[in-house]
């Protein structure tokens, strides 16, 4: 079964990429894997201050990936994976990959102006050590565009 991976946030970015995902995975037979990130917070002094910052960052990432987990569940009928991590994004996505040789491909979303987003820089620079193909979205398509072409 082919599974997809799909890096998820508050932008726009992410949102193309899982509609690229979940519909990849509906033609395919496959399934989709969330994964939202939670940015490990600089040290504090303040020990109870730092845990009460990542608690409440990791409850946002919760809560932004059932909220993606509801809509492919509508839109698809199945329930994707999720997983949510603390850490920098590009560790954590390649200890992800390496936990999960079943990934398929990791499908990221470029950002319609401008630089195209840290991850899909980073990713793009290096997609020839990864473990599986790497999809990017462009962030200018549109629902139909993407649609139309995955």
């Amino acid at each position: 079964m082919r599974v997809y991976l799909v890096i998820i946030d508050e932008t726009e970015e992410a949102h193309a990429a899982l509609r690229f995902a979940s519909r990849r995975a509906a033609k395919t037979g496959g399934v989709v894997h969330l994964l939202a990130l939670v940015p490990k917070q600089a040290f504090s002094a303040f020990g109870s201050v730092q845990a009460t910052i990542e608690e409440e960052a990791r409850d946002r990432a919760e809560i932004l990936a059932n909220g993606a987990a509801g809509e492919l569940m509508v839109e698809s009928g199945k329930m994707p994976q999720i997983a949510v991590r603390v850490g920098d994004g590009k560790t954590v996505i390649n200890e992800y990959l390496g936990e999960h040789p079943e990934v398929a491909a990791l499908v990221l979303g470029a950002a319609p102006e401008g630089a195209p987003g840290p991850l899909v820089t980073h990713f793009s620079a290096n997609a020839g050590s990864l473990p599986c193909p790497l999809f990017i979205v462009p962030g200018g398509l549109s629902e139909e565009e993407i649609d139309r072409l995955s």
